[in-house]
């Protein structure tokens, strides 16, 4: 009975782990076009976790939100930082100060 359970709790944790990279992979896109299409650079090519919770959808399911933070450069000596929300691997938000005040996406 130990055995099942542990099994189920990490399966569990590799689904979640998966579905975490599979998130960011798809948020690291959408950055990337924006700051393309904005004729801004993506810096580092990298995305960070920066919060994790449950929140219920349009149709009352807990889903999984995440929180991730780049940094872009428009060519001056500053970093900018923006921020990208993600319900699972949707769109939930994006925000890029200075450029872009919010793009909401209903999920």
């Amino acid at each position: 009975m130990n055995s099942i359970i542990l099994l189920v709790i990490l399966g569990f944790i590799g689904w979640f782990w998966f579905d975490t990279l599979h998130s960011q992979e798809r948020a690291k896109v959408i950055c990337k076009q924006v700051c393309r299409d904005l004729h801004l650079q993506l810096l580092d090519d990298t995305i960070a976790l920066v919060r994790l919770r449950l929140r219920r959808n349009s149709r009352g399911r807990l889903t999984v939100q995440r929180t991730f933070q780049f940094e872009f450069f428009d060519g001056g000596n500053k970093r900018q930082r923006g921020i990208v929300i993600m319900r699972g691997i949707a769109l939930e938000m994006l925000e890029m100060p200075g450029y872009m005040d919010r793009i909401i996406s209903p999920v």
